[in-house]
């Protein structure tokens, strides 16, 4: 198993700094990790950066709270492709979801894919704050809207991925979309756990503590 190639190295924090993110960027490339996860601002000069290193730009929208209009989102990710993103990872609207306002939710999902315009879309469900009836509706409107994966946390509430749920994400989306963990994973066996559980990407701010085991 190539974990380094499972691997969205992140730093979302609001406080980074130039050298936070110079220091992601230099790991992603001496690791070859699958990409730096890294806030809207940072896009353009990370897209720069990585250039010819095989480490793709991702970043976020809607984050951390999905509670933005949907324009506002096409607008973020339209912004996020220019600057030179590879993947975005958009959070649903959390509340609207728990409200059974499918169709706003699928809408939303649905635009944001458009507005990435054939790049690659994670939605971000925040398991931590749904049923398991509504992450795996949750999972099915994403299917539905064309995304290319189902991420399971961003990191900022109340708990990241927990195998359980990455289990779940899988058995309702099948095989022919993606899944991401993040959020708590910390350690090569904690990888190994949700990539054995069916995770196809860990979204992590601790990929070289991963890689060395």
């Amino acid at each position: 198993m190539e974990l380094a190639k499972y691997i969205d190295h992140t730093n979302l924090k609001p406080d980074a700094q130039k050298k936070d993110i110079d220091k992601i960027l230099k790991e992603a490339k001496e690791y070859h990790f699958a990409s730096v996860c890294i806030s809207p601002i940072w896009v353009s000069y990370a897209h720069k950066e990585l250039a010819g290193s095989g480490v793709n730009t991702v970043t976020v929208i809607g984050f951390p709270e999905g509670a933005t209009p949907t324009p506002v989102k096409v607008f973020e990710t339209k912004q996020a492709i220019a600057d030179g993103a590879d993947e975005v990872d958009m959070v649903i609207p959390i509340g609207f979801l728990k409200d059974e306002q499918y169709d706003y939710v699928e809408n939303d999902i649905r635009s944001v894919v458009e507005a990435a315009d054939g790049k690659v879309t994670k939605v971000i469900i925040e398991t931590c704050l749904l049923t398991d009836d509504e992450k795996v509706k949750a999972c099915e409107i994403a299917k539905k809207a064309g995304a290319d994966f189902v991420k399971t946390s961003t990191g900022f509430s109340a708990w990241g991925a927990k195998v359980e749920d990455v289990a779940l994400m899988r058995k309702t989306v099948g095989t022919d979309m993606g899944v991401k963990a993040s959020g708590g994973v910390a350690n090569k066996e904690e990888a190994e756990a949700m990539i054995a559980a069916g995770a196809n990407r860990l979204g992590t701010s601790h990929g070289v503590d991963v890689m060395k085991g």
